[in-house]
């Protein structure tokens, strides 16, 4: 009893950092609780006995039950090869638009370095995945992380480089492609205020749809001398812009890109959804958080 109580103890302690481990390593929040609910399942039948540090030996533990995820959902998905195509991700509540979801909204959501770093993890090898999280988000030394995958640690810190080499080579592109697409948006904005026909024909596509608009003339048109108080942010890492009344985000207005071409434009004004936005306002030399 007295040793059951002691790894229910240390359970609780760690239990946050265990689901910081699972979730990072699976980006799924129920497969991560699935994951440190297995690790409990797994510690509270243990022989303690031995256990000198017990962060590092639950980190452990929770890192060779997502390793074990990895490794079956690879399976399934090689299993899976050549039928239907997988489901894709659902996005997290409040990162969709109104309407149906088009292309243009889904590279809205891949835009963001968070999505593209979580997609980029995905196609690592499981061993490569769990390296580069525990190294580098949760600073395991290389020892401990080869002693999880049967590698020495020569071999783990070799899966960890590698992996950042990858990991820092999508975040290098997505934001270059955000930067641009700021520019793009603010240029827009700044167009609208002005009132400057001539410049919003020359930032949209020749087949541009907004709300029920279609055509780059007519969205010009609608726009012109517009936006007046909408203000260039990041929402949920995209750049857009939002217009706010007393300080609460009212409207978001999404744009989708493509050849430097603005291709559709989305208002969103459900309160709902825009409550669960993170946005992040811009200016020409700082940022504030909403």
């Amino acid at each position: 009893m007295v040793e059951q109580d002691w790894v229910s103890e240390r359970f609780a302690e760690h239990q946050s950092r265990l689901h910081a481990v699972a979730y990072r390593m699976l980006g799924s929040p129920s497969e991560a609780e699935d994951a440190v609910q297995e690790t409990w399942l797994r510690v509270s039948r243990a022989d303690t006995g031995q256990v000198e540090n017990p962060a590092g030996w639950l980190t452990t533990v929770v890192a060779r039950v997502c390793l074990n995820m990895l490794e079956a959902r690879r399976a399934r998905r090689e299993d899976s090869a050549g039928a239907l195509p997988p489901e894709p991700t659902a996005p997290r509540p409040g990162t969709h638009l109104a309407g149906q979801a088009t292309p243009e909204d889904e590279t809205l959501l891949a835009d963001s370095v968070g999505v593209a770093l979580m997609v980029v993890l995905d196609t690592l090898a499981p061993a490569e995945r769990l390296a580069f999280v525990l190294h580098d988000v949760f600073a395991v030394s290389f020892a401990e992380i080869g002693a999880i995958i049967d590698r020495s640690p020569a071999a783990a810190r070799q899966l960890a480089s590698r992996a950042r080499r990858r990991v820092q080579g999508t975040a290098d592109a997505c934001d270059a492609a955000r930067s641009a697409k700021r520019e793009i948006v603010e240029a827009f904005l700044a167009a609208a205020r002005g009132g400057d026909f001539t410049a919003l024909v020359e930032l949209l596509d020749p087949e541009a749809v907004a709300i029920e608009i279609r055509g780059a003339e007519a969205v010009a048109a609608f726009f012109a001398g517009r936006a007046q108080a909408a203000r260039l942010a990041l929402v949920d890492g995209v750049p857009a812009a939002v217009w706010s009344h007393r300080g609460r985000p009212k409207a978001v207005i999404t744009f989708a890109i493509h050849d430097e071409k603005i291709t559709r434009i989305a208002i969103d004004t459900d309160p709902d959804r825009l409550h669960d936005l993170d946005i992040v306002y811009l200016s020409a030399g700082d940022k504030e958080r909403r």
